[in-house]
């Protein structure tokens, strides 16, 4: 019990690092962490991780608020179709044989990756502006994919959300990340929940990853500003494709 503490404290810290570091949903990392090393199944280390991160996002929701950088309508209507699919997400996701989820969450991490070294390039593309009901329409479509995402591989949702509100909807960086992290505190709990009723959520990890969490993004956060980011998004990108392929090469059972 007490080993499961501490891992989990360490397996947080490390996650909240990364994220703060690279601007990445902790999810990422905290999962292939918690399969390796806590030994947990690939079903469990999903929902875990998706409770935890509803807690770490309420504490980003609400640092990004005070700075003014939600758009509080915005999250609301992306939340109206997000809560729901989450639900089907984590129902999916609980439906999977575990090598299956395994290499759906291979193929997920080196997407991640992928948006993670494109993510300079995003304000350079052009934009249409989108007002009135298309805006609406189009933020309700992005919340049933990242509501969706969210619930079966157990992230917040904003490596889908975030680059769609930049490239469709011409968010500022910061106006979309603050709106994906107030949308999946609702979206996130309602497949949190699901996953707990399904069996799939640690509580005793919580506390420690949680703690984890917060204080890693908070150190993350300040040791970007005096390392170079293109190397390390790059260097981190590597390490999730890495890590990505070796859960895609995860062996169907023989019978």
């Amino acid at each position: 019990m007490k080993s499961q503490i501490i891992h989990s404290l360490w397996i947080g810290l490390l996650a909240g690092c990364f994220g703060g570091l690279v601007g990445l949903g902790g999810g990422v990392v905290m999962i292939p962490l918690m399969v390796a090393v806590l030994k947990i199944s690939q079903h469990k280390a999903h929902g875990t991780s998706l409770f935890a991160l509803v807690f770490t996002g309420i504490t980003g929701a609400v640092t990004y608020g005070m700075k003014g950088s939600v758009d509080v309508v915005a999250a609301l209507i992306l939340a109206i179709t997000a809560i729901f699919t989450a639900r089907l997400g984590a129902r999916f996701a609980h439906s999977l044989p575990e090598w299956k989820l395994k290499r759906a969450f291979g193929a997920f991490l080196i997407f991640a990756a992928l948006i993670l070294l494109a993510k300079p390039y995003f304000a350079e593309v052009y934009h249409f502006e989108i007002e009135g009901i298309a805006k609406i329409i189009i933020l309700l479509i992005i919340g049933i994919f990242a509501g969706f995402l969210a619930g079966m591989m157990g992230i917040g949702g904003g490596t889908v959300m975030v680059p769609a509100l930049v490239l469709i909807l011409n968010f500022g960086q910061h106006i979309a990340q603050g709106t994906s992290l107030l949308c999946m505190v609702p979206a996130g709990a309602v497949g949190a929940y699901t996953h707990l009723k399904l069996g799939n959520v640690i509580k005793e990890l919580l506390p420690g990853l949680v703690i984890g969490i917060i204080f890693g993004t908070y150190i993350g956060s300040n040791i970007a500003h005096a390392l170079a980011e293109a190397y390390l998004r790059v260097i981190f990108a590597l390490i999730i494709i890495w890590t990505g392929i070796r859960f895609l090469k995860t062996p169907r059972p023989t019978r």
